[in-house]
């Protein structure tokens, strides 16, 4: 069932990867009616995040930053069909990486290992999939596979057409370890902005105003294995555009104070949707852990 299913999913994302941009664009204009005036999809969830990160604002200013983002969700659909057809040129073109020297420099210093964080932001399939960016390194994304075994694997042939090799999150350390030992010029991409598991509720900040519970996965990793942690922060200048800028965080991980980066990420991934916050995914819930439903302190 699930062959039949990946074959007529593929069929059907060919078939609109094929449509010029233009085009694909008018399809997301009919999708954002049906997704978000129809459907209603996660409307519930998404209303209550945006209540919860900004009381401040009007419930008119909250209701304007809600369509603007159900708009984007849906370009981000188009977009990521896209995948199956866009040329290297043209997304290098529409995800442009601002300093990609920053990450060459680490790569000459002999960081052959690298972890960059950035989070559900913009477009995050185009930057994880766009292995043709540096000439100095190999993508290695992150990602937790679906439940959809059909869709999983997918979105896997999606991030590995451009050269992009997922790593599986059961698999991160184990995989990180080798591609360290071998000096495989490697950039290790987390999606740094889930939900911990109740079982790695480990730390705690204030982020968008709210006590949040943040994945520290990823600097226990920078500190295991000493690698250069880089944050990688979107702006979206224009319909299916995007811009990354890399800021180092550390390239000397374990001379950090314990959840320093873990903190460092949270403040730059804050000022980053504070920007605009309709490109980030309000779908998720963001906030369903409490701390004093859990033993951890910060």
């Amino acid at each position: 069932m699930n062959n039949i299913l990946y074959t007529l999913l593929c069929a059907w994302v060919r078939i609109h990867a094929w449509l010029p941009f233009g085009l694909l664009y008018v399809l997301s204009d009919i999708g954002y009616v049906l997704v978000y005036k129809i459907a209603g999809y996660r409307l519930r969830v998404t209303r209550r995040n945006l209540e919860a990160a900004f009381p401040g604002k009007t419930p008119r200013e909250r209701r304007l930053i809600e369509r603007r983002f159900y708009r984007h969700f849906v370009d981000y659909i188009v977009e990521t069909v896209k995948l199956a057809h866009i040329s290297e040129a043209e997304i290098q073109r529409r995800a442009r990486m601002t300093n990609p020297e920053l990450i060459d420099r680490l790569v000459d210093r002999g960081h052959t290992c690298i972890l960059i964080l950035l989070g559900h932001y913009g477009n995050w399939e185009w930057f994880t999939a766009g292995n043709s960016f540096f000439a100095s390194a190999v993508m290695y994304p992150i990602y937790r596979p679906l439940s959809n075994k059909a869709f999983d694997r997918l979105f896997i042939d999606l991030r590995a057409r451009f050269g992009a090799v997922g790593i599986r999150k059961a698999d991160t350390v184990r995989d990180l370890i080798r591609l360290k030992q071998e000096q495989t010029p490697a950039l290790a991409v987390f999606l740094a902005d889930q939900t911990p598991s109740l079982a790695n509720l480990h730390y705690w900040t204030r982020f968008l105003g709210l006590e949040t519970a943040m994945l520290t996965g990823p600097e226990r990793l920078a500190r295991k294995l000493n690698l250069p942690v880089v944050y990688a922060d979107v702006r979206k200048p224009g319909r299916g555009y995007y811009e990354v800028e890399f800021k180092l965080l550390t390239d000397a991980p374990q001379q950090s104070p314990a959840f320093a980066l873990t903190e460092a990420y949270a403040r730059l991934m804050e000022q980053t949707i504070l920007r605009d916050p309709a490109y980030w995914l309000w779908t998720h819930k963001r906030w369903k852990h409490k701390r004093e439903d859990t033993p951890c302190k910060k």
